[in-house]
């Protein structure tokens, strides 16, 4: 018997290591999304706070935190026990470790772009300091919502409430970013420059939440297994469902199915869950999910385009709104304690007394959060600072915060104009060079020579400009190869003809889509023909729709190859290039 209540004990501890380490890469999943739905300049910055709010948070929590949230069950505090000394359950140090680093990771998506990095450091290491101890030690450490029944089983309210109340408080201090408000209020949208990041994140994500509502059974052994498999199937149930209701909903709003937030809608599900996922049966996980899809569009779009609050990502409505919906929509769907058979939810004849305490656990912890956060990020505005500069935010928190040029090496990154939602956002004055910089004008002398002779040939040199759709690029550039055009210059470009471009929407604002993404070639001919050229173009564009494009055609007087000196026509020979 003994044997088998140790091997039973190792599968439990094993089982809660498991949960321990898929947790904690959900910091990679949701530096992925941050990243992802936001620009590229900001991209090492981001990745630094996902890094650091874990790793200072986890010495942190370690000295003060989780005495604070488990170090007895008072109704209020749990106690300060310095440096766990009192302390020997170390599977479940380490596990309640990577829940308070997901609560204060989240407040980084919903301030990105233009946060001081100093001043994120220190309030994330308030938040895991006292922020979420105190208000999880209510809910899990013993306290007084506990006493009363509050159910909050993974952390909806816990965890994730606490981190998007938190971000909402941020966001709303710090203001929002350059160019994302017109002065009448009107929200310009601000792309992120990676789907693919953030898609990344959100599977990630998705993948570690079986630990981290699964595990947080706390055992494997007995009924634990069962009770694990059911919330397994009740949390991805929930995420899939919240995932196809989002898509409609956007695509029925939106005309189109809008990828950003139906990712979001992914997250929602999952959140909303949280709370619930031992307590409700498939039908309840379906229609939480559903439920958690209408918020969480609704509310971005409400945070956003109502409340005028920034943020990039949707932490607010992911976070904050889906965690407490999901909370409350356990006092109705829970259908009864699997372990005690007690019946709870509203729907399942539990009565309403259940409800009210999920409804007062929601606001008091809402209350908490909003107060101290309040005080936290007034006292860092007041003294260190608590937003970057203008200048720095605008040619990105990469170079100035961490002296990253780029955080995508070997790639030279762009800016487009819809990036600071129109030119307003642009400082003036003349560019900003690097330290000890030569002007260009020194660093390279001209010396301009009057020939005794015409520096071109009598040939005629013909610049053609070719505007195309992006698509068509390949199509053009086989045929002017094939006519014997081999050299070119490609660039990308924004523009309209007289159609004005199209509407779309990003997370359900509308974007400015004057300007559209074109492909610019440009070629300079003296042997091929002018004629040859502009019916091969036509020829590879032409499909009978507005947007095919435009040819200019240039008279240039002279071309010099500064290899070798060759001007005019002579300086066009071997390749023909611009």
């Amino acid at each position: 018997m003994e044997e088998l209540t140790a091997l039973a004990r190792s599968v439990d501890i094993g089982w809660i290591l498991l949960g321990t380490a898929l947790v904690f890469f959900m910091q990679a999943g949701f530096a992925m999304v941050e990243t992802g739905l936001t620009r590229a300049k900001n991209a090492g910055n981001i990745v630094m706070k996902n890094l650091m709010d874990f790793c200072i948070g986890t010495p942190i929590y370690w000295f003060i935190g989780f005495g604070i949230m488990f170090g007895g069950t008072a109704p209020l505090f749990g106690k300060i026990d310095l440096f766990c000394m009192h302390q020997d359950d170390y599977a479940t140090m380490i596990f309640q470790t990577v829940f308070c680093a997901t609560s204060a990771t989240i407040v980084s998506g919903a301030m990105a772009e233009r946060t001081k990095f100093s001043a994120y450091c220190i309030y994330s290491a308030l938040i895991s300091l006292f922020v979420y101890p105190i208000s999880g030690h209510w809910i899990w450490g013993g306290g007084w919502l506990a006493e009363m029944g509050f159910h909050d089983f993974a952390g909806s309210t816990a965890v994730h409430m606490v981190g998007g109340v938190s971000a909402f408080i941020g966001a709303a201090i710090l203001g929002p970013r350059i160019g994302k408000y017109n002065k009448d209020g009107k929200p310009n949208a601000i792309l992120g420059h990676s789907m693919t990041l953030a898609a990344l994140g959100v599977f990630i994500l998705w993948f570690c939440w079986f630990g981290f509502n699964g595990c947080s059974t706390l055992a494997l052994s007995g009924d634990s297994a069962a009770n694990a498999a059911r919330i397994f199937y009740t949390t991805n149930l929930a995420a899939a469902v919240a995932t196809v209701t989002v898509l409609i909903i956007t695509w029925i709003r939106y005309k189109k199915p809008d990828v950003s937030m139906t990712l979001n809608g992914s997250l929602a599900g999952l959140v909303a869950i949280t709370a619930g996922c031992d307590t409700v049966t498939p039908v309840g996980s379906a229609l939480i999910g559903m439920i958690a899809g209408f918020a969480v569009v609704f509310g971005i779009e409400f945070v956003d385009q109502k409340l005028k609050i920034d943020d990039p990502v949707g932490a607010v409505g992911v976070h904050g709104i889906c965690g407490a919906t999901g909370t409350i929509l356990t006092g109705l769907f829970a259908c009864y304690d699997f372990g005690s058979g007690e019946k709870l939810g509203v729907f399942y004849g539990g009565g309403f007394q259940f409800l009210g305490t999920q409804l007062l656990g929601v606001a008091v912890v809402i209350a908490w959060v909003a107060v101290t956060m309040t005080i936290i990020f007034t006292v860092l505005k007041k003294t260190i600072g608590l937003r970057a500069t203008a200048t720095e935010e605008i040619e990105g928190l990469d170079i100035h915060e961490h002296g990253l040029a780029s955080a995508y090496a070997d790639f030279a990154l762009t800016s487009s104009i819809n990036n600071f939602g129109g030119g307003s956002a642009m400082l003036s004055g003349a560019p900003v060079l690097p330290e000890h910089a030569v002007p260009v004008d020194d660093a390279v002398p001209v010396q301009v020579k009057t020939p005794e002779a015409p520096v071109a040939s009598d040939t005629n040199l013909t610049k053609i400009t070719i505007v195309a759709k992006q698509s068509k690029f390949d199509e053009l550039k086989d045929a002017l190869s094939q006519i014997g055009v081999t050299g070119m210059t490609v660039t990308n470009v924004l523009g309209c003809g007289i159609q004005k471009g199209k509407s779309e929407y990003y997370r359900g604002v509308p974007m400015d889509m004057s300007l559209l993404p074109k492909i610019q070639v440009d070629v300079v001919v003296s042997k091929v023909a002018p004629a040859k050229v502009i019916a091969a173009a036509k020829k590879a564009l032409y499909t009978g729709h507005i947007g095919d494009g435009k040819i200019f055609v240039y008279r240039v007087q002279n071309v010099i190859k500064v290899r070798t000196g060759e001007e005019g026509y002579d300086a066009l020979q071997g390749e023909d290039f611009f």
